[in-house]
């Protein structure tokens, strides 16, 4: 059995003889034209790069910085443009040396044999063949700190907290991010004026050591001031002023302003967002700030396919209103139609319809509301069910990353499963704590995510009550140079109590495991337990457990392998007796929007007649 999910357009394009694969719009291999053709009186080059060094960090640094090498498969304009670029990879190959402390290197350019210092300013090349450049490079010795001098408000600053300790190598990015780091600090402290006022570095050629003087004003503390909005046409600017939570009398901070234009972002009504602050301070003292957006479309339609070997066909569409009301309320009509090709029968099919809405700024700025209705058809191997939801929540941010939430849902369900054919008509109350300290929601590569979650509700028809708690955890662990290999693992448990039998509780409420989301491998909700006549019930408990080993080939291929376990029970206490295991391996392929992801995964102990592999895609890491 295999399941292929894909959210996704594919799009080859085919221009002369050259072949391109593009995804979401991006070119994945080949390339779309030949290049050469749009550049006016088109010249060929081949570069020979020669770096004098056995750091093989410092050679694979010069060779990415220069730009003849990275472009030397497509033409320059003219004999000029050869000169014109080699010059420009010089400064480029200079300030890479300088960035690696090397202040002694020396870069030497020839074109044709010829020192790009000694030709005329027009030159002309032999073009009989491409025009050889050979870029020869003398690195020089490692220069170290010798002396380090803080000054002005940056006077009592160790210089050892900025990378800056006698003995250390003083390249220039590690000058510059420590220059950068007091004023950011200073900032940080209310004072929005702070400012770099000298930066001298000094090479001493004959002990390879550098002296280095950094001073820094920080100026007057102001708070923040009157806050403007400009740039807006239909939402209104109160609500932008309030939901931004810069509030005059607050202190001020850049990591205040920030997480306010990142908030104001996330709305989804601005294509863009940019905060000012006043060049001078107010009569009161305080510090003016204008919050300049650009309003983007108020309506937005989309569609959507997907294809599954089990499922066959599916299609998704959907119509919102972004600032339905002038506070950026959006309004959302959904729906989706699956297993077209699997069944002819159309009431086999699953079906999905609903309409959602969401107020942010509902009763407090870090406050959003959200409720919809939701009716549709689910029939996995386990039920087959039709149910409609209406729901009602409030979501409040207690911090930047933790967020509680609560919320009401009735919900009126019909289950055909190996309890026969039931009605269940369920009051339930969700209430959910979640801390993200991820540094990336679609790319994480350090931190973490905790979730705790509880569920009480109340079946009516058989008045039966019963509740279901829940919790998981993710973590990730950085190793080796930027990152290329990150360690991710994720534990989630949940346990269901109430009612003298689990069929006393709806389907979809009951727990199962197996498929992207869980335990790779094994089909959707196939981990579950088994009646005497072979039919999955649902559980009670359940424990799953992923660990994946995320490692970078390239900038922008990336290898995963994986292992996922998981159990479900009948009973109230996870039993370990029957754990599932699936391994495999996937692809990640990075965009600018997260990685696009490919897993092949086969279960470990399948079950009889069960799943033998499964494939998944999807957009960002799986957990």
């Amino acid at each position: 059995m295999m399941v292929v999910a894909a959210a996704a357009a594919f799009s080859p394009v085919l221009i002369g003889d050259a072949y391109a694969f593009k995804l979401f719009g991006i070119t994945i291999f080949g390339k779309e034209e030949d290049e050469g053709e749009q550049v006016p009186d088109p010249v060929r080059y081949q570069v020979d790069l020669k770096a004098d060094t056995a750091d093989p960090d410092l050679k694979e640094a010069l060779e990415n910085s220069s730009r003849l090498v990275s472009d030397q498969k497509l033409p320059v304009s003219g004999d000029l443009g050869i000169v014109v670029k080699a010059r420009d990879d010089r400064e480029r190959l200079i300030a890479t040396l300088y960035e690696k402390a090397r202040y002694g290197g020396l870069v030497t350019i020839t074109i044709d044999g010829k020192n790009i210092d000694d030709l005329p300013p027009n030159p002309t090349f032999d073009r009989s063949g491409p025009i050889p450049v050979t870029v020869a490079i003398a690195p020089g010795p490692v220069f170290k700190v010798r002396e380090v001098q803080f000054g002005g408000d940056a006077a009592n600053h160790n210089p050892a907290d900025y990378d800056l300790a006698p003995g250390a190598q003083a390249g220039s990015l590690a000058i510059i991010r420590a220059g950068d780091k007091i004023v950011e600090q200073l900032k940080s402290e209310g004072r929005p004026f702070a400012k770099l006022t000298e930066r001298k570095v000094v090479a001493d050629h004959n002990s390879d050591t550098v002296d280095i003087v950094l001073a820094a004003e920080g100026g007057p503390i102001a708070p923040i001031g009157d806050v403007g909005v400009t740039g807006e046409k239909t939402v209104k600017p109160g609500f932008i002023q309030r939901y931004s939570r810069l509030n005059k009398g607050e202190a001020y901070s850049p990591e205040t302003l920030k997480k306010a234009g990142e908030r104001l972002r996330a709305l989804g009504v601005f294509s863009s967002v940019t905060i000012h602050q006043g060049d001078a301070l107010a009569s009161d003292g305080t510090l003016p700030m204008t919050i300049e957006v650009s309003e983007g479309k108020r309506r937005y339609f989309g569609v959507g396919a997907q294809y599954s070997t089990t499922d066959g066909f599916g299609v998704q569409g959907y119509w919102g209103h972004r600032n339905l009301f002038g506070e950026a309320e959006t309004l959302r009509i959904e729906g989706s139609v699956s297993r077209l090709g699997e069944t002819t029968d159309v009431g086999s099919l699953d079906y999905s319809a609903g309409i959602l809405f969401t107020k942010p700024g509902a009763f407090f700025p870090a406050a959003t509301l959200k409720a919809g209705i939701v009716a549709k058809t689910e029939n996995p191997d386990a039920y087959n069910a039709t149910l409609v939801t209406a729901s009602l929540g409030l979501s409040y941010e207690l911090t930047d990353q933790d967020t509680v939430s609560a919320s009401g849902e009735v919900s009126w369900e019909r289950d055909e499963d190996a309890f026969g054919e039931n009605d269940y008509l369920t009051f339930t109350l969700p209430i959910q704590y979640d801390r993200d300290a991820r540094d990336d929601k679609f790319n994480p590569t350090e931190g973490y995510r905790a979730t705790l979650s509880a569920k009480p509700g109340y079946e009516i028809f058989n008045a039966t009550p019963y509740a279901a708690f829940e919790g998981s955890i993710s973590g990730y662990l950085p190793f080796g140079q930027e990152d290329g290999v990150v360690l991710a693992g994720k534990v989630a448990a949940g346990v269901l109590i109430g009612g003298d039998s689990i069929g006393d509780i709806p389907a979809t409420q009951r727990f199962f495991a197996g498929g992207g989301g869980s335990v790779r491998g094994y089909s959707y909700q196939e981990i579950s337990p088994y009646n005497d006549n072979g039919d999955p019930t649902g559980g009670r408990s359940y424990v799953t457990g992923s660990l994946e080993a995320r490692i970078k080939i390239t900038d922008t291929i990336g290898i995963v392998p994986f292992i996922d376990v998981g159990t479900v029970s009948d009973s109230t206490f996870p039993g370990f007796s029957d754990i599932r295991a699936g391994a495999g391996a996937g692809i990640r392929y990075a965009t600018p929007f997260g990685p696009l992801r490919l897993d092949f995964a086969m279960p470990l102990n399948k079950y009889e007649d069960g799943t033998d592999y499964g494939i998944y895609a999807g957009i960002g890491q799986s957990f």
